[in-house]
């Protein structure tokens, strides 16, 4: 099975009439993993599809919009997968706090 028959199998169980751009969908997904985090590539794709939905958007709209979103994607100014410097602090307590809280648990077993 290919993507496009994919697709075909997956509109048909959600029960929608779609014509997807998977080329499009899939250099969209690959820019904003490189450029952001890998989770965003399917995030961006789902956002994308809902926004199509919500203005009925027919090719040329969804094009314009995953333009917009690539756009975003090339200048972001954070390596992919970086956290926010106002983050890291917060992330290195948490886990520290986590590892305290495995340790007293380990303690008292």
């Amino acid at each position: 099975m290919n993507l496009h028959d994919w697709i075909d199998e997956l509109s048909d169980l959600l029960d929608v009439e779609v014509e997807t751009d998977e080329v499009l969908l899939a250099d969209l997904a690959d820019i904003v993993v490189e450029n952001v985090a890998v989770n965003a590539g399917p995030v961006t794709a789902f956002l994308l599809g809902v926004a199509a939905g919500a203005r009925d958007a027919g090719p040329e709209r969804i094009e314009q919009m995953a333009a917009r979103a690539q756009a975003l994607a090339e200048s972001w100014d954070r390596p992919a997968g970086a956290l926010d410097d106002d983050d890291d602090d917060d992330v290195l307590d948490d886990l520290d706090e986590l590892e305290l809280d495995e340790e007293e648990e380990e303690a008292t077993v």
